[in-house]
């Protein structure tokens, strides 16, 4: 004699247990991506954006003036010393002195590094200021030059710091 087995029923606690089990899930997996969102890039490209495009034309008004001086510049990381050095010639390739510069050097995807320099004219048309804050990895590296009323030149460049 041979007896069958009785196929288990589905009642409704099993049912509520299946729901709850799979939402709580869900939930966990939401909660983990929520947190990895929040704890990396914000998302903002720029802050303020509406007072910054109101002087957008300010802007591409400088830099058709920067762009008729004809000045050039490079920027500069010396590893071994710690020093960021900005070098500024005019036109006719004389070094151009006397500028109050600043420098905010931060990572491309994090403003928690940002680090403002204030450099100094190390010598003729070349300021450097010390960069000891600064680890391994990739920066951007933005220089404004002026004589104290407004800025005169701009410069943005992308710095690669070995170890």
């Amino acid at each position: 004699m041979t007896t069958a087995s009785k196929p288990r029923e589905l009642t409704g606690r099993d049912v509520l247990a299946g729901l709850i089990g799979f939402f709580a899930i869900v939930f966990g997996v939401n909660a983990y991506f929520i947190r990895t969102a929040l704890s990396t890039h914000t998302g903002v490209v720029a802050n303020e954006p509406y007072r910054k495009g109101l002087h957008y034309n300010d802007r591409i008004e400088a830099d058709a003036r920067q762009a008729e001086l004809g000045w050039t510049s490079d920027v500069t990381h010396d590893a071994e010393r710690k020093l960021l050095t900005f070098s500024l010639l005019d036109a006719s390739g004389l070094p151009v002195r006397g500028l109050i510069v600043t420098a905010n050097v931060g990572r491309p995807a994090s403003s928690n590094e940002d680090v403002t320099l204030n450099l100094l004219e190390v010598a003729p048309g070349t300021y450097s200021a010390g960069a000891k804050s600064l680890s391994q990895g990739a920066y951007i590296a933005s220089l404004e030059a002026g004589d104290g009323l407004s800025i005169l030149y701009r410069a943005r460049k992308r710095l690669w710091l070995k170890p």
